[in-house]
C-alpha cells in the first residue's frame, strides 16, 4: 500500500522516469524505468550519462525497463554478449540484484527471423521476493512482456515489511 508518491521526474527524450513512493509513511522506495537505445545520429546512450550510483539510493531503489543489453547472467541462452559491461558494472558496483528467472521477455522478429532474448530487466538493492511474466492477457503492444515484480526488505526490517509491488 502506497501512503504517498513524490517527485515524478522524467528524462528529457522521457526514456528514463523516476518516482520515489513512501510506504507506510516511513521509507522512501526509488521506482526507475528506463528504456535504453541508441540514437541512431549520434550512437549516443543518453541512460549511461546518468551517475547512477547517485540515482540508486542506500534504501531501496527498483531499476527496472528494457536495457536491450544482451548477456549471460541473465540470459543463460544468449550466445553473442552485447551492451554488457557498463550495465553489469552498475550492477556489481551497486550490490543490485537482478530479479529475472531466465525466461524471455522479449519476442521479434527481424528479417523474417524470430527470436527471444532477456533485455527487460529487474534490478533492485533489496530482494526481489517476487518475478513473474504475466500471462498472454496482459498484451503491451510491443515486442516485450508484462512483468510483475515485488521487493521485500532486508532480514533486520522483517518487523516493519515494508512492500513493493510492480
Amino acid at each position: 500500500m502506497v501512503d504517498e508518491w513524490t517527485g515524478l521526474i522524467r528524462s528529457a527524450n522521457q526514456d528514463v522516469i523516476a518516482t520515489d513512493v513512501r510506504l507506510r509513511g516511513e521509507r522512501i522506495t526509488s521506482i526507475i524505468n528506463m528504456y535504453e537505445h541508441m540514437i541512431t545520429q549520434s550512437g549516443e546512450r543518453h541512460e549511461r550519462r546518468l551517475n547512477w550510483q547517485k540515482v540508486i539510493r542506500q534504501g531501496c531503489t527498483v531499476v527496472a525497463g528494457d536495457f536491450n543489453s544482451h548477456s549471460k547472467r541473465w540470459d543463460p541462452r544468449c550466445q553473442v554478449q552485447r551492451d554488457v559491461a557498463f550495465w553489469e558494472d552498475v550492477i556489481d558496483e551497486n550490490g543490485l540484484e537482478i530479479g529475472n528467472d531466465s525466461r524471455p521477455t522479449d519476442h521479434c522478429t527481424r528479417e523474417d527471423q524470430e527470436g527471444e532474448s532477456v533485455t527487460d530487466l529487474t534490478l533492485a538493492n533489496r530482494p526481489i521476493v517476487k518475478w513473474t511474466i504475466l500471462a498472454d492477457d496482459h498484451p503491451t503492444g510491443s515486442d516485450s512482456e508484462v512483468i510483475e515484480w515485488e521487493v521485500g526488505v532486508d532480514r533486520q526490517e522483517e518487523a516493519d515489511h515494508e512492500r513493493v509491488v510492480g
